[in-house]
């Protein structure tokens, strides 16, 4: 395994929380040793005591402030929040749109780093929605107030409250990253959300490019083709790009896309 300390590989421009647990160390399997993204792990010393953890075992991620951050941005370089970012703003400047009028739900929002970007930019109206308790926990620890609200729900099973809270909300754009095709978002909550979306509001998501393949078995290459073929997304940016590294220190490339809904 390879040991890296918190204050080694930082990145200047990384998100910042107010704790980010300085004293944590990590170790990373060796580069060797290729696993499947969903089978990645690390180790990191907790109260002296070291403890392997999945990479996509967010509530246990989560629980540590600052452990998200540290290893998936830190040490395996993940830059999709922003790139995202960037990449809804090149529309929306084209579209004669701004950020400020939007009203948005960044559905597998997680502890707030999307919403964070979004903030950069000017949006005013964030709400988050997330499958675990774990994740608004640390919203609301690291990032207080980054949320207008934040609604622990399950989008494929909502009640009738949690329906119309988020009808309230009047939205205009959906974000979600980094949350697709492994099986933390079903297909069905992706379009379930896309329903609270106002006609001709605005969509930026990304997907890891073997999930639109016609290898895939998670159903969203079928469901994003049909979208766009049946006219229901108007597709305006489609772009590979890294998205981070694999515990192996390879890159994994993703597909960011920005559509308009258009029904």
């Amino acid at each position: 395994m390879t040991l890296m300390t918190s204050g080694s590989n930082q990145r200047s421009d990384r998100p910042r929380i107010d704790e980010l647990a300085e004293d944590l160390d990590i170790a990373l399997p060796p580069s060797d040793l290729s696993l499947d993204q969903s089978e990645e792990w690390f180790v990191v010393k907790v109260d002296d005591e070291w403890r392997q953890i999945g990479i996509h075992d967010y509530g246990e991620i989560y629980n540590v402030p600052g452990l998200y951050e540290r290893i998936i941005y830190d040490l395996l370089k993940c830059d999709s929040p922003r790139t995202i970012r960037d990449l809804l703003v090149a529309e929306i400047n084209d579209f004669g749109t701004t950020a400020e009028s939007f009203r948005v739900l960044d559905l597998g929002a997680g502890n707030g780093m999307v919403a964070e970007e979004l903030r950069r930019i000017g949006v005013p109206h964030i709400v988050g929605v997330d499958i675990i308790e774990e994740a608004k926990a640390a919203a609301d620890r690291d990032r207080p107030g980054v949320y207008d609200e934040y609604l622990v729900a399950d989008m494929t099973k909502l009640s009738d409250t949690e329906r119309q809270r988020l009808t309230d909300h009047q939205f205009n754009c959906m974000a979600c990253v980094a949350a697709l095709g492994f099986g933390d978002i079903p297909p069905d909550a992706f379009t379930n959300t896309l329903d609270f979306i106002k006609r001709d509001g605005w969509v930026a998501f990304n997907i890891k490019e073997d999930f639109l393949t016609n290898r895939d078995d998670s159903g969203f290459c079928a469901l994003i083709s049909n979208m766009i073929d049946d006219g229901r997304l108007e597709l305006l940016k489609k772009e590979r790009y890294r998205h981070r590294l694999g515990t192996d220190r390879e890159p994994i490339h993703y597909v960011a896309i920005i559509a308009r809904k258009r029904y």
